[in-house]
């Protein structure tokens, strides 16, 4: 990650590319979804200690995404709040099934595996 990013939405567009395939926004909607699911558990039931799974729920799939899948270093490295915001914003234009226009935007072919090359 060489370029400084000094608005999110110019980063959001490299999140994107740098979650290109398939199966790496999968782990992260995984992990997202537990994330969530783990917050509302503990508001509804009062079990508070469930709050201190979060982040080990959501970086566990998310950095397998990264190293195992994507073959990358996260963006939670250099942009910890934007990575945040960016990773719940992917997860929910997903789940509203709007997701598909931003990553054209970002110039990340749906479906199809990115070429393999230097970076």
């Amino acid at each position: 990650m060489s370029r400084a990013y000094s608005t999110f939405a110019a980063f959001w567009l490299f999140y994107l590319r740098e979650h290109s395939l398939p199966g790496t926004r999968a782990l992260h909607y995984v992990g997202t979804s537990l994330v969530v699911i783990l917050a509302l558990t503990a508001l509804m039931t009062g079990t508070w200690w469930l709050l201190i799974a979060m982040p080990a729920a959501g970086y566990f799939f998310a950095w397998i995404a990264h190293f195992r899948v994507e073959k990358n270093r996260p963006a939670t490295f250099t942009y910890p709040l934007w990575s945040l915001v960016a990773d719940f914003k992917m997860w929910w234009l997903w789940l509203t099934r709007r997701l598909g226009p931003e990553l054209e935007r970002a110039g990340v072919t749906q479906g199809v595996s990115r070429a393999s090359g230097p970076r």
